[in-house]
């Protein structure tokens, strides 16, 4: 199993939220650079970004921080937030970007969808954000009617390869994830599947080794609730 430590970008700082709650926000840091730095320093291979900004109103303000990332580090980055046209697509995929992230707007425009997952292939992923079951979208303020299993089941149909799939009521909480729902994604599809969202405990990176593809640590890296070496030696990702 993968780990991928998260910077959360607003602003060009390293923060993370609540539930997606932008008035629930703590900053970590003013140098996601050096971050990011330490985070590889630590053993990670691989990143995962979200630009807040870009997911909250569509700007790009955080673009030029993620190039430095990129270039300052040998990890596999991929990044979600606000990736709605094309265009933007390019922008990061040209930057050096592994795999760009794609949220509200596969849900929204499956047009889009299938067109990108068509021309990309597995440089793209989706996030599937869940609230008791059902897809969220703009930033988890709406949820939709669509059941988060079916969608994954539908993703997979289309040839989607990866999806980050995170319990919204979990993340930031450091209470721990949902284990459930990935054991039970694994049985369903066929999908790599990335585990986002309250992981806390060294024994959640074990019981998730085997079932999913991939784990996200984002506040329990902050708050040094998990270390970020330990994390990925137990994960039993190879070196």
């Amino acid at each position: 199993m993968k780990i991928y430590p998260a910077i959360d970008l607003r602003d060009g700082k390293v923060v993370r939220l609540v539930e997606g709650d932008y008035d629930r926000m703590t900053v970590y840091g003013d140098d996601p650079v050096s971050t990011a730095k330490g985070f590889a320093d630590a053993g990670a291979r691989y990143l995962h970004l979200v630009d807040l900004d870009g997911a909250k109103d569509g700007a790009l303000v955080n673009f030029d921080t993620i190039k430095k990332i990129i270039e300052s580090t040998d990890m596999f980055v991929e990044v979600g937030g606000g990736i709605r046209d094309e265009e933007r697509i390019k922008q990061y995929l040209e930057a050096g970007v592994g795999r760009v992230i794609l949220g509200s707007a596969a849900v929204e425009d499956r047009d889009f969808l299938e067109k990108s997952v068509a021309k990309y292939g597995e440089k793209i992923a989706v996030g599937v954000d869940a609230k008791d079951g059902k897809v969220a979208i703009h930033g988890w303020k709406t949820v939709t009617d669509e059941d988060s299993f079916e969608f994954c089941r539908y993703l997979e149909k289309i040839g989607v390869s990866a999806v980050i799939y995170t319990d919204i009521a979990k993340d930031g909480g450091l209470g721990g994830t949902n284990i459930t729902a990935y054991k039970k994604l694994s049985e369903v599809c066929g999908l790599d599947v990335t585990a986002s969202g309250g992981i806390t405990y060294i024994s959640e990176i074990e019981e998730l080794r085997g079932v999913t593809y991939a784990a996200i640590l984002g506040k329990a890296l902050y708050t040094g609730a998990l270390d970020l070496g330990e994390a990925i030696e137990k994960s039993g990702e190879e070196q």
